[in-house]
């Protein structure tokens, strides 16, 4: 498959602590493929990070994803330090943290459920943020003690990978909470933009829109997956082309994002036959080995 961009981090050398910018303990609920990536980021800044999982054996296969990353950044020149992460189920441990960035699925339900859970065992001075890529943050935050110490974290998959994270803010955020956390991007080495809170804020929208285009030209049998991409990548010089970034976030993430953004914007985003056909067989893309492409991991 096509190579993905180098590490970031790559040729630095590892920290004995965090920047004065960054909270010295991150807190992440939920640790599958982007709550570790996110871990893995603040790691590499020199962070505390604690991981808490919905088990033991979830917890467990958080662990494993992050010392992944981490090989992969020793490989590349950077140490993080092991010893600086925990993964348990036990959310006493975000107690003392400046950030707990909520990172389970994108469920409107789960995600409320979640942050109100973070809510209840954080300071009254931490940030909480919400890692959602469609959902709106007021309607979050509607249930939240502290609204104004809440917003949108909104990393990119692979977090090692990508440099952007999208900053969402919401209607009772406080301008020096948002300042924070653009900081905060600044200091593990990645780009922060910052909307407001808008349905599918501004990378989704358009990256969703691009990418069922590319779906209903892939069903109606205009060309090949291959060549779809192709054409974005070679003629509008995109990394990646529509159809592999959807198998690299997830059919499932783009369906549940696809279905948000016709409940807000009607039609235009109504999800293509093929999408939730491919979803419905167990065809999400790369974690599952097969998506718009085959993958041989």
């Amino acid at each position: 498959m096509t190579a993905l961009p180098a590490d970031p981090s790559a040729g630095t050398s590892a920290r004995s602590g965090p920047p004065a910018s960054l909270p010295a303990t991150v807190g992440v609920l939920g640790g599958g493929r982007m709550g570790s990536g996110i871990a893995h980021a603040f790691l590499l800044a020199g962070c505390r990070v604690h991981i808490v999982e919905r088990d033991a054996a979830a917890a467990g296969h958080a662990r494993a994803r992050v010392d992944a990353d981490m090989e992969r950044s020793a490989a590349r020149g950077t140490v993080p330090d092991a010893d600086a992460l925990t993964a348990g189920i036990d959310l006493a441990a975000f107690a003392g943290a400046g950030l707990v960035v909520e990172a389970v699925p994108e469920d409107r339900a789960l995600k409320l459920a979640a942050l109100r859970r973070i809510e209840e065992v954080v300071d009254d001075a931490a940030v909480v943020a919400s890692n959602t890529s469609s959902i709106s943050i007021d309607a979050l935050a509607a249930s939240l003690a502290r609204p104004e110490r809440f917003l949108g974290l909104h990393f990119f998959n692979p977090v090692p990978a990508s440099a952007l994270v999208e900053v969402v803010t919401g209607a009772a955020t406080l301008p020096e909470v948002v300042q924070t956390a653009r900081d905060w991007v600044d200091a593990i080495g990645k780009t922060a933009v910052v909307v407001r809170d808008a349905p599918g804020f501004a990378s989704s929208r358009l990256g969703v829109a691009l990418g069922l285009e590319a779906i209903r030209m892939l069903e109606e049998g205009v060309a090949s997956a291959h060549d779809i991409d192709a054409a974005m990548e070679r003629g509008y010089r995109h990394p990646m082309g529509p159809l592999r970034t959807t198998d690299i976030v997830g059919l499932d993430v783009r369906l549940g994002i696809a279905e948000e953004l016709e409940r807000a914007f009607g039609a235009r985003f109504t999800p293509p036959a093929l999408l939730r056909r491919l979803v419905a067989e167990g065809h999400l893309g790369r974690k599952s080995g097969r998506g718009f492409y085959e993958w041989s991991e």
